[in-house]
């Protein structure tokens, strides 16, 4: 009985120190778990600059100078030349022209009503306010003479062409436009062939067809002659 007795008491003892000991334990990781969490860097608190920052660069943004339209005309002069007085024959002087025929021209490349490899598009992004902005700058500048020296005698012939077609009723006197119809007294004689030839093979058909109806009838000669009459007004 004695023995028995002895027995249950160190089987108690046994397992009061196995709890004991695992007691300790889970208090001794517990407390290396908050060590190390304490000792790993947490991320900082955004400061008050770094906060800012993004607001500093929306009001830079803000601030920076929209184009100008001289900017903007800037891209034309390569074709067109300073001020819109072109220097290269195949492509139109916009100097002096009328603002509302530019303003259309811009608005039919861009719409593909007229079609040109290199006009459509850089229309294609304009806004009608840069249109509007840029017609009224190139018609706001001077054409300068070009330098063409017409045949007399196909001027002369060029004269009667224009009386017979009646072109002065649409173009004015002198070829001076007017609205919507252009100047193009004094414009290049090889810009003036080649439209003419495009109005009579219906390969440009911006104009409600008016321009059609009177080039057709006419021929490679009578637009040879025509172009020099007007090519050699100023």
């Amino acid at each position: 009985m004695k023995a028995h007795t002895l027995l249950v008491s160190l089987i108690v003892s046994m397992a009061l120190a196995v709890q004991t000991g695992a007691l300790a334990s889970g208090l001794k990781a517990r407390q290396t778990a908050a060590k190390v969490r304490t000792a790993v860097p947490q991320p900082a608190a955004p400061t008050a600059a770094a906060s800012a920052e993004p607001a500093a660069i929306t009001v830079a943004q803000a601030d920076a100078p929209a184009p100008s339209i001289a900017d903007k005309a800037a891209v034309c002069i390569a074709c067109h030349g300073e001020d819109g007085n072109s220097t290269i024959p195949a492509n139109p002087i916009l100097a002096g022209q009328n603002s509302r025929y530019l303003y259309l021209q811009l608005k039919d490349f861009k719409e593909g009503r007229r079609k040109d490899p290199l006009m459509s598009p850089m229309a294609v992004n304009l806004s009608r306010e840069d249109m509007r902005a840029l017609a009224d700058h190139f018609a706001g500048k001077k054409a300068r003479s070009t330098g063409f020296t017409a045949d007399a005698g196909k001027a002369a012939k060029g004269k009667a062409v224009a009386d017979a077609a009646l072109c002065t009723m649409c173009h004015l006197g002198g070829f001076a436009g007017q609205n919507e119809i252009p100047r193009v007294a004094g414009q290049h004689f090889d810009y003036v062939v080649k439209q003419m030839r495009d109005f009579r093979a219906k390969q440009r058909t911006n104009d409600a067809g008016n321009m059609t109806s009177v080039s057709r009838g006419l021929s490679d000669e009578d637009i040879d002659h025509l172009a020099h009459y007007i090519s050699g007004l100023n």
